[in-house]
């Protein structure tokens, strides 16, 4: 028997319960179901590695850059800056990230399309919400170094990938605005150089024109997934939709445990550039 997809799932309860319809899953959709592996993009969560989060938050391992003075005191500091790093431990949760969509009448008494309403625009909203949540949990972290740089784009890419590499670490990811990704990258040749590197690139409207996430992410986090998913009919917040309508609901769990900040930079354009 063919596994229903998440949009079957609710169409078939939607059938049942009407306004009412709720579908829980024990997994995370957005990881479990991609309605655009036809077409494949490297989305945000596909850079971590991932681990279960715990009920009440996660503890874990993190390492940070040295207080003012405290490098001096580290032999060969100078030439391994991370052997000043401070061995300590963080927290964190993983929280709700979730899309909307109004439900077209029609749909009603059409199970298979409104099937795949649910996994084609739904699902791909809710992977765009995943996108934003994931890319501002880093770029917005207060131990996410910001890598100025003036003139060229690609330079400050490169810079930044340098700087992972200073602290024995591995460039291994990039989050870029895709008008930077067209017009910046596409055609000079850079795109193949980081191939060669082995250096993954995701890119969505969530980090600035201008502007990059360069990262260790393989080594320097993880995503932490809260394993369960939820669809279904309800009241959304003020300012979701301009009129009135059926909206529904899909919302996933998740969250970052960043165990290195140090190995990864916030590259943007240098004041008043």
């Amino acid at each position: 028997m063919t596994e229903m997809s998440p949009g079957e799932a609710f169409a078939r309860a939607y059938a049942k319960e009407g306004e009412t319809a709720e579908v829980t899953f024990d997994f995370t959709i957005t990881d479990a179901f991609q309605p655009t592996k036809d077409r494949p993009r490297v989305t945000v969560r596909n850079l971590f590695k991932k681990r279960p989060a715990d009920e009440g938050g996660t503890r874990y391992w993190a390492e940070r850059r040295p207080a003012a003075g405290e490098a001096e005191s580290v032999r060969e500091s100078g030439l391994r800056r991370e052997a000043a790093f401070r061995f300590e431990t963080a927290r964190s949760e993983a929280h709700p990230i979730t899309a909307w969509v109004q439900l077209p009448p029609e749909l009603a008494d059409d199970p298979a399309e409104l099937a795949a309403f649910i996994d084609f625009r739904l699902l791909v909203r809710l992977a765009t919400a995943e996108n934003q949540a994931l890319a501002y949990g880093l770029v917005d972290h207060p131990e996410v170094a910001r890598l100025p740089y003036r003139g060229d784009y690609v330079a400050g890419l490169l810079s930044a990938c340098d700087e992972i590499e200073q602290t024995g670490a591995t460039p291994h990811a990039m989050i870029v605005n895709p008008n930077d990704y067209y017009h910046r990258l596409v055609g000079t040749g850079v795109l193949e150089d980081l191939a060669r590197n082995a250096t993954m690139i995701s890119r969505t409207r969530m980090v600035a024109p201008g502007c990059a996430l360069v990262g260790d992410f393989a080594m320097g986090a993880r995503l932490l997934d809260g394993g369960r998913s939820v669809i279904k009919v309800a009241e959304p917040p003020a300012g979701t939709f301009a009129a009135p309508g059926i909206a529904v609901c899909a919302e996933i769990y998740e969250g970052i445990a960043l165990h290195l900040p140090t190995h990864f930079f916030h590259v943007q354009p240098a004041a008043g550039q």
